[in-house]
């Protein structure tokens, strides 16, 4: 309920998703609520080619945007910049004037800023006539979109896709061969095999998008490591999972030899590295 209710607020639907918050009791915080709001309402003004409020944002996150190492603010920057030139000589001031804005960037993005530069030479002629408009494509406000959602759920501590989006895609992706298999199974009536084991009968590639984890093998027992079963690192670096070093510790002494260098050391001394 808590991430059907969040898919409402990220896409905006306030109403639904109140509705929901208020018939199945969910108890969202407005901290909760407020990282959702924010950024649908930021977004929406991108799509009115709005840039002031995810300007604004981009400003009061500049260092959390820079410790990522994050281009937003001046691809907001340079946005505003060729929506300026649109307008041709014009505007020239107020452009010469917004130039200056561009100045803190220009370490990091020369290639691009002495590229706007460059464009100001046909602000008579018309941008659009020239070799420079390639920088007025609309698709520049679609790029825009995309990197602050990217950005912007970094810096929140949300997820770029909605989870809900990406269990139903990834459900259906998977359905198609389990269906399949199932179906084998019950021909050759081994269909109990699969239910009473808590994995799938095959391997399911989804695909590199629905990695977002790495996976550790024990390269001992073979075995996938599980929350019940973690892998564990030792003091000399090697990693094994927990059945496994629980197989070799000699009798009641906690001790035993890592299997790949001849360091002894009790499972006290190890320590869990994932889950």
């Amino acid at each position: 309920n808590e991430v059907i209710c969040e898919h409402f607020l990220r896409q905006g639907m306030l109403d639904i998703a109140e509705c929901l918050n208020e018939d199945a009791h969910i108890e969202l915080s407005n901290e909760r609520r407020e990282p959702f709001l924010e950024l649908h309402r930021i977004l929406e003004a991108l799509r009115q080619h709005n840039l002031d409020p995810a300007l604004e944002w981009a400003e009061q996150n500049r260092d959390e945007l820079n410790r990522r190492n994050s281009t937003l603010e001046f691809k907001l920057h340079r946005l505003r910049f060729i929506e300026l030139i649109r307008h041709g000589a014009i505007r020239r001031r107020e452009i010469l004037e917004y130039a200056r804005k561009l100045a803190p960037f220009a370490n990091m993005h020369m290639k691009d800023v002495q590229l706007l530069m460059g464009s100001l030479l046909y602000l008579r002629q018309g941008i659009e006539s020239s070799a420079y408009s390639f920088l007025l494509e609309d698709s520049s406000w679609i790029e825009i979109c995309d990197l602050f959602t990217r950005d912007a759920c970094s810096v929140l501590g949300l997820s770029v896709e909605s989870p809900l989006s990406v269990g139903i895609n990834a459900g259906c992706k998977a359905l198609p061969p389990l269906l399949s298999i199932r179906q084998v199974m019950q021909s050759r009536q081994v269909a109990g095999v699969w239910s009473s084991k808590e994995e799938l009968p095959v391997e399911i590639d989804l695909g590199q998008n629905y990695r977002f984890h790495s996976v550790f093998a024990c390269p001992i027992l073979r075995q996938q490591s599980t929350e019940q079963n973690p892998p564990m690192r030792l003091i000399c670096g090697h990693v094994i999972s927990k059945d496994a070093m629980h197989k070799l510790v000699v009798g009641n002494s906690n001790r035993f030899k890592c299997p790949y260098c001849p360091v002894e050391m009790m499972t006290s001394n190890t320590r869990q590295i994932y889950f």
